[in-house]
């Protein structure tokens, strides 16, 4: 199964790093993010990647020019993910299934099990879904008594897009053109036709849209807490 990873944004959030370089490319640890995404994949045996880029594309070009199971394929510098995505329909055959992720998200879940829920399911998308973990303290009070605080705790109550998808080929009937948002029209009149499930993830999960999101995860790796490694 192939695994598409859209790099090709340019990562306006995270500008002290990626003025420089594309936002996939910023490094945790000793790698960029991109590599430990792709690393996560390789764990549960899928093998082979379309890179999807754009802004900067030369750099991460260049840096897997020696992986043969790694296409690097331009798709626009200012196309949208939807847009992206529809730009690699030549690569995949009809009723093909496969996996598509962000350039800037790690998580531990079991992807063979995202694989075989999806494939039981036989639905045109799969979504993981997760439950951030709140970005302050949460309080807990009874008048002007704290009665219980919690630091940073899990969100219980809702679900997010977690990044991490199955589709089968029949999403390219619902992308337009190079502006079309793959998390709007197409997902929305995939839910309206009850052609999305949910796939929930409990586990770790954290994505890189500040300076902050990429300092966890460095401190994650310095202290042997990276959860997304195996």
């Amino acid at each position: 199964m192939k695994v598409v990873i859209l790099c090709g944004g340019v990562g306006s959030r995270l500008s002290e790093e990626t003025k420089i370089i594309p936002k996939p490319m910023v490094k945790i640890g000793r790698i960029p993010i991109l590599k430990h995404i792709i690393n996560i994949y390789k764990y549960y045996g899928f093998n082979n990647f379309i890179l999807a880029t754009g802004y900067k594309s030369h750099i991460i070009k260049n840096y897997f020019k020696k992986y043969k199971n790694i296409k690097c394929i331009y798709t626009g510098k200012s196309t949208m993910t939807g847009g992206r995505l529809l730009r690699l329909k030549k690569y995949f055959n009809k009723n093909e299934e496969f996996m598509l992720t962000y350039g800037d998200g790690l998580t531990n879940q079991n992807l063979k099990d995202l694989k075989s829920y999806h494939e039981k399911n036989n639905k045109i998308v799969t979504m993981t879904v997760v439950k951030p973990p709140a970005r302050f303290g949460e309080v807990f009070l009874k008048g002007n008594i704290i009665k219980k605080f919690e630091e940073k705790p899990q969100l219980s109550n809702s679900w997010i897009n977690g990044g991490f998808f199955v589709f089968n080929y029949k999403i390219f009937d619902y992308i337009k053109n190079d502006k079309t948002l793959l998390e709007r029209d197409p997902l929305n009149t995939l839910v309206k036709l009850r052609q999305a499930n949910a796939f929930r993830h409990n586990g770790f999960w954290q994505c890189m849209d500040t300076m902050r999101d990429k300092n966890i995860l460095c401190n994650m790796i310095k202290e042997k807490k990276a959860l997304w490694i195996k």
